[in-house]
């Protein structure tokens, strides 16, 4: 898929990142299943003990949420609860088996197992049709906004499709698809450029994009595909091949095509849990070590520039969440403006010989592992910028919102690469985006024994 940026001149105004919706878990579900089970054992004369109920809850609670019972995600939510039936059924007789299984005292007959297995799935079935239906007629009414993106025979067919199927609740607002294809008798705005699509994401409040090219959509380091996951869409694969064509699995169907959610590359890993933990192993007892050397620098800066060593300021993190960086004052702006707005410059005439010194190893950024251990932010990822400075650098850097796909970090591969301070921001975003396609748990290794190296020979920033 192909899109031209545009002309700067025909940009439209400045758009704020805002967090991508995720796949949910369903608290409707988890309670009406939990009542379920509670009402089979009590129809079925289980007479089970508060702790083995509770148990007989979890246990089923879990069989259900790891055959993806209780994630409607989204455009996901219309499938049908007949569908259902077979996992429902199955999960529960698992349950109420290893319950036999370990109860201690009499057995439980095998009719009471049957009643107390068949209670439960019924009234699990009867909830959820209810509450799927509430759903239905809910997105009828109020219908989601999508754009369709992909070649422009399978985005009309997308399109038109939708169009005679109101009660899925998706309504196609603009169709992306590339530079020089004709679109013969299009029904929705057809958008070309970069400018054009994020005009239809501001206007229409679009949340869901639905992709025709399965290429495109796997292509997690696309211009386009970061842009949308840093604008907050929901992204989705919706296979129009011919019937017969589809080998793999699809999680649902729309409009009677199958459809599967796309994440990006790294939130596919299951080793992504990893970086959080590897963060806090490292973080807290950093921060420990690193208490003595805090307090002197505390003391130096406000021996040397008076009152309010400790700088909070306002940063974009993942996914487009603000959030407070906290970090050593190595220079006092004139007033909230310009600490918003004007960009750093290492030889600034206004900072002192301890600040300097400071920016110069790197010291002032000690204080972010607080941001770290709080979860603001990550030991390695793209370093966290202001708003305003997001903002500017989205409109002239195409693949630069698509860093916000990642947790910030007090480094990074653009840092480790020498690109701090003034560089060049499109050099700093490509090589924030390859360390994002390319996670891993060992790369976040390498790069921090590279910053480690690295402070024999500061540089500032």
């Amino acid at each position: 898929m192909v899109v031209t940026p545009g002309r700067a001149s025909a940009a439209p105004p400045p758009m704020p990142l805002r967090r991508a919706p995720r796949p949910r878990t369903d608290t409707v579900l988890m309670a009406a299943d939990s009542c379920a089970v509670l009402l089979g054992a009590a129809a079925g004369g289980a007479g089970l003990p508060r702790p083995a109920a509770a148990a007989l809850v979890l246990c089923v609670l879990v069989l259900n949420g790891h055959a993806g019972l209780y994630r409607p995600g989204g455009i996901t939510v219309a499938r049908g609860v007949l569908d259902e039936v077979p996992a429902l059924l199955f999960r529960a007789a698992v349950a109420w088996c290893v319950l036999a299984a370990v109860r201690p005292g009499p057995a439980l007959a095998l009719s009471v197992l049957a009643a107390s297995c068949g209670v439960q799935t019924a009234v699990s079935v009867a909830a959820r049709a209810g509450a799927y239906g509430v759903r239905r007629r809910r997105a009828a009414r109020a219908p989601r906004s999508a754009l369709v993106v992909g070649p422009a025979t399978a985005a009309l067919r997308v399109t038109a499709a939708l169009g005679r199927r109101p009660q899925v609740g998706i309504r196609p607002v603009g169709m992306v698809v590339p530079v020089l294809q004709p679109v013969p008798e299009p029904t929705v705005p057809v958008l070309r450029t970069i400018e054009e699509v994020q005009r239809a994401v501001i206007q229409n409040s679009v949340r869901d994009v639905l992709f025709t090219d399965a290429d495109a959509a796997d292509q997690s380091h696309s211009v386009l595909l970061g842009q949308l996951e840093g604008w907050g869409c929901a992204l989705w694969y919706v296979d129009t091949r011919a019937p017969g064509a589809s080998a793999e699995a699809a999680g649902a169907e729309l409009a009677g095509f199958p459809v599967r959610r796309v994440q990006a590359a790294y939130m596919r890993r299951p080793g992504f849990a990893v970086k959080r933990a590897l963060d806090l192993c490292v973080a807290l007892p950093a921060l420990l070590l690193a208490a003595p050397v805090l307090a002197v620098c505390a003391v130096l800066l406000r021996t040397s520039d008076g009152p309010g060593v400790v700088f909070r300021q306002e940063r974009v993190g993942r996914d487009g969440r603000s959030f407070t960086l906290c970090k050593f004052r190595t220079l006092r702006p004139a007033d909230a403006h310009e600490a918003a707005t004007r960009w750093s410059v290492a030889d600034d005439e206004r900072m002192s010989r301890t600040g300097r010194v400071m920016r110069l190893t790197s010291l002032d950024e000690l204080l972010n592992l607080w941001n770290v251990v709080r979860g603001d932010m990550s030991l390695v990822g793209p370093r966290p910028e202001r708003p305003y400075f997001v903002a500017q650098f989205g409109q002239s850097h195409p693949g630069y919102p698509a860093r916000h796909r990642m947790p910030v970090g007090i480094t990074g591969l653009a840092q480790v690469e020498g690109l701090r301070g003034d560089t060049s921001i499109e050099d700093r975003a490509r090589y924030d985006n390859y360390y994002i396609d390319h996670w891993s748990p060992w790369q976040d290794v390498c790069v921090l024994l590279r910053t480690a190296a690295s402070l024999v020979r500061p540089t500032g920033s």
